[in-house]
């Protein structure tokens, strides 16, 4: 087959500067926003015009982290433990023989008149500050929402949901938005799904804060939140 280059025609600003606690899928922390800014090779008003009438779109993007990493033909899913291999087309692994991420997420607003513009605010987003997107496409729910369709082994595996709780204060030192983002976000449960020590201290970077949180049972708890450096 002949080769196809792309070049990326956006990209995504969130609050995420590392993969770590990023999640696992787009819409499973709603409340979660990015801002999509144009390359100034497309960017004008005119190729967002009559996108103001959908609710989602699709986004397909560059998983940019790993675009250069090995792929394999089968992965350890983390909804399966990392214990367990599943072919890759079966999953939706970042180690792929074309690193293309494919997310749908909420358009909330269209900067028409940003110095940047247009820029589209959505929610649900899943990605690493700075993700390049290789495409924009609307969600149509007549073809793209299918009741009857199945999971695979998702269907089969509960999602893991954590209780949130913090020391005295440290959640109180935060804007009141960004502490009810983080709490979402630990709910989910970002660690790697084969750690479960009790005593281990994970480090996560969010919306500009450090924060440092331990894990015990079905209970996450925050210890720390610093301006990062």
């Amino acid at each position: 087959m002949n080769a196809v280059s792309m070049k990326p025609i956006a990209a995504i600003e969130t609050e995420f500067p590392e993969k770590f606690g990023v999640p696992r899928q787009s819409g499973v922390v709603p409340t979660l926003k990015g801002r999509i800014v144009f390359d100034p090779a497309v960017r004008s008003a005119e190729i967002v015009r009559g996108l103001e009438g959908y609710s989602h779109l699709w986004l397909l993007w560059l998983f940019s982290e790993n675009r250069h990493a090995e792929w394999s033909p089968t992965v350890r899913p983390p909804r399966l433990g990392g214990n367990q291999r599943m072919g890759v087309f079966a999953t939706r692994s970042p180690y792929r023989p074309n690193p293309i991420g494919l997310s749908a997420v909420k358009l909330e607003k269209i900067e028409l008149e940003a110095p940047d513009g247009p820029a589209l605010i959505v929610s649900g987003a899943d990605m690493v500050n700075g993700t390049p997107i290789l495409d924009i496409k609307p969600y149509l729910p007549y073809a793209d929402c299918l009741p009857d369709a199945t999971g695979g082994f998702t269907d089969s595996t509960a999602f893991s949901h954590l209780e949130v709780t913090a020391a005295p204060g440290v959640l109180e030192a935060l804007p009141k938005e960004i502490a009810d983002r983080l709490s979402a976000l630990l709910a989910q449960d970002p660690r790697p799904h084969y750690h479960h020590d009790p005593e281990r201290l994970y480090g996560l970077s969010f919306a500009g804060y450090d924060v440092r949180f331990r894990v015990e049972g079905s209970t996450a708890t925050v210890l720390s939140v610093r301006k990062a450096k």
